[in-house]
């Protein structure tokens, strides 16, 4: 967790809404025809730059340089030969920067913003194998941009973009705060342009990253293994991939098209010879592999925060949602919330329990002074309305620890106050310092990527207990992430991504 303020998130709701108000007609930077956007491209660079900042706070940038400078150089690679820098391409896209960037989440996803900012985290990157299919994947979100799918799809839907945009995140904010569906704070802006996205322009994308891949001489067909890789896993789950929604073709149908693409680019005198299996495993090594513990967890009912050290207990039953921008605790019906966050504005406690008490709207109906642990707190409680005339009470909670400020922002409806009023105060009260030293010296999974040097089942190769790890994951989840059947013989001198 990395806590932020959420005001920002309307800045950024604001700014797209007046963003889009009449249609533009530029060339396409693909076809070279003119045609009808939502946005004119300096539109969408300003709002990939300010979106670009909610998703970095979001998700956080992978702390390793190398690994960043490589992902980077790939990109920009493939961009040399896209159509943004082509000899006929028109001056403001050919000097548009675009910005690759490794997130710091173990989730297998990859996005790209308009006007030039393209997304690979850390999770994407532990499920390919080679620099080949990091090319192939990076080429297509550049298609995404160069095609202008975003502004595509809102010049179609103007109207419901608009409705689409502001509704999403209000209907999940009041007053600043997170409401039902909290994992979609943060990047909701990069979720909305993303799932927008139809199955002809996630086509149309795999047709340009395999065209890019293949003018740099990579084995595009190689990217081909990630789609089997993502089908494996929707039918592990045995539902559809969050992060690869309906809008795109299904994985079997990329796995097929992908290899049929890459024959017809070497077809024209390509020759796609470059895969850099070697190159790209040595970048792997010691990478973060799945949750960090160190960024917080949850172990037998209480919330450890080993970097920021602290701990608090939350009641049986409810759900932690832990971001780099919150940790929000969830009863089962979702109708009673509690929210951390870093309060970096106000002066002490009591200003940053005010501060929320003196939004418009908010009644305040009592607040005191409180020591907790010989801790100076401060605590209040408030009551307010929804648009739709919802009556919310709110237990506001803010304690001073280790130089920071602390805010808890519980709230329900003022109905079922009195069940969930004690239970906030409970949660809010259990802040405590972290002094166990097993869990703050906890350290995160972490790959090895090692080249065999004998024969044998991929299942062979695991580590005995992968109980011990840190993580919760499966034997089967590492033959996904390496490309491989569990059973399946393993070669000498064949590479392996191996937790330890």
């Amino acid at each position: 967790m990395m806590v932020k303020s959420m005001s920002k998130y309307y800045i950024l709701a604001l700014s797209l809404g007046l963003l889009v108000s009449a249609c533009s007609v530029q060339r396409s930077a693909i076809t070279g025809d003119k045609r009808a956007y939502g946005y004119s491209w300096e539109q969408e660079k300003q709002i990939g730059a300010e979106a670009d900042q909610q998703i970095q706070q979001h998700y956080g940038v992978y702390d390793n340089d190398a690994l960043q400078r490589y992902v980077n150089n790939i990109g920009q690679e493939m961009l040399a030969v896209s159509h943004m820098k082509r000899e006929d391409t028109p001056d403001f896209y050919k000097n548009t920067d675009f910005y690759f960037r490794l997130l710091d989440s173990p989730v297998v996803n990859a996005f790209a913003l308009p006007g030039g900012y393209i997304y690979v985290t850390r999770g994407l990157l532990s499920h390919l194998d080679n620099e080949a299919q990091l090319a192939v994947v990076l080429g297509h979100e550049i298609g995404h941009v160069a095609a202008r799918h975003a502004s595509q799809r809102a010049f179609i839907q103007q109207v419901s973009q608009i409705a689409l945009i502001g509704g999403a995140i209000a209907g999940q904010h009041f007053l600043g705060l997170p409401g039902g569906e909290l994992l979609g704070i943060g990047g909701m802006a990069a979720q909305i342009m993303f799932l927008s996205y139809s199955r002809e322009d996630e086509r149309e994308s795999d047709r340009l990253g395999v065209e890019y891949a293949a003018m740099q001489r990579y084995r595009s067909a190689e990217g081909a293994q990630f789609f089997v890789s993502l089908e494996r896993m929707s039918a592990q789950s045995g539902q559809s991939i969050p992060n690869w929604q309906s809008t795109h073709p299904d994985p079997a149908e990329r796995a097929t098209s992908i290899p049929e693409l890459a024959e017809e680019w070497r077809a024209k005198g390509y020759e796609q010879t470059i895969v850099n299996t070697d190159q790209y495993m040595a970048m792997l090594n010691n990478m973060i592999y799945g949750d960090n513990p160190r960024e917080g967890f949850t172990r037998g009912g209480t919330f450890y925060h080993p970097e920021m050290k602290f701990q608090f207990s939350y009641p049986q039953g409810w759900q932690v949602i832990n971001q780099r921008s919150l940790v929000a605790v969830v009863n089962s019906d979702q109708n009673a919330v509690s929210i951390m966050t870093l309060d970096s504005k106000s002066a002490g406690a009591e200003a940053s329990v005010n501060e929320f008490l003196n939004q418009d709207g908010i009644t305040t109906s009592g607040k005191s002074d409180v020591t907790s642990r010989g801790l100076r707190a401060f605590q209040a409680e408030a009551t307010g309305q929804t648009e739709d005339g919802t009556d919310l009470k709110f237990y506001l909670y803010s304690i001073e620890y280790d130089g920071k400020i602390y805010r808890f922002v519980n709230y329900t409806t003022v109905n079922n106050y009195g069940s969930y009023g004690p239970r906030f105060k409970e949660i809010a009260s259990g802040f405590r310092q972290l002094t166990d030293s097993g869990i703050l010296n906890i350290q995160p999974t972490r790959l090895q990527t090692v080249k065999t040097t004998r024969a044998g089942t991929f299942r062979s190769f695991l580590p005995a207990n992968l109980e011990s790890l840190t993580i919760t994951v499966s034997a089967e989840d590492l033959a996904i992430m390496n490309q491989v059947g569990l059973d399946e013989r393993i070669e000498s001198g064949t590479w392996l991504k191996i937790p330890r």
